[in-house]
């Protein structure tokens, strides 16, 4: 399958994911409203952030917030798009990988453009130690970069450097 198409299936589906998920909490949540899906494990529990990943820049002036966010996601996109033409046709975990990244980061910057900060909803814990609550977006992008991470190690090894 080409390159192209499985990028932007990849995206489409994401990004809508993301935001039909962030537009039916938006309206079925009140904000910091929680509802235990797994006792001791899993709730969706509705939070914005203004910031980044484990709340970086959260406390940063909202405009210097908004400019580099936006400034920042634009130029990832940009490297993400200048990877995928680079890549060869025959790396569609990479293709996958890229994908999945780009659309993280647009979804959380369709947040950021109308709202100001990220929705966040998926909270896991144990116990009383909880992981920063995150999205659909924020998922994807993790996936994203750990398919990357493998598909870098397995080509080193193929080639010989490891």
């Amino acid at each position: 399958m080409n390159k192209y198409i499985i990028f932007f299936l990849t995206v489409i589906c994401v990004v809508l994911l993301d935001q039909v998920t962030k537009a039916f909490i938006h309206s079925a949540m009140s904000l910091y409203s929680s509802r235990v899906v797994i006792d001791g494990f899993l709730s969706i529990t509705y939070v914005r952030n203004p910031g980044a990943a484990f709340g970086f820049l959260a406390q940063a002036p909202p405009y210097f917030r908004s400019i580099f966010f936006v400034l920042v996601t634009l130029l990832a996109i940009g490297m993400i798009l200048y990877y995928l033409v680079k890549s060869q046709a025959d790396q569609p975990l990479l293709v996958l990988a890229l994908s999945l990244i780009f659309s993280g980061a647009l979804g959380n910057l369709i947040d950021r453009l109308r709202f100001g900060e990220v929705v966040d909803f998926i909270d896991v814990y144990f116990r009383s130690h909880h992981w920063p609550a995150f999205n659909v977006a924020d998922a994807a992008i993790s996936v994203g970069a750990m398919i990357m991470i493998l598909e870098m190690v397995r080509h080193r090894d193929v080639k010989g450097g490891g």
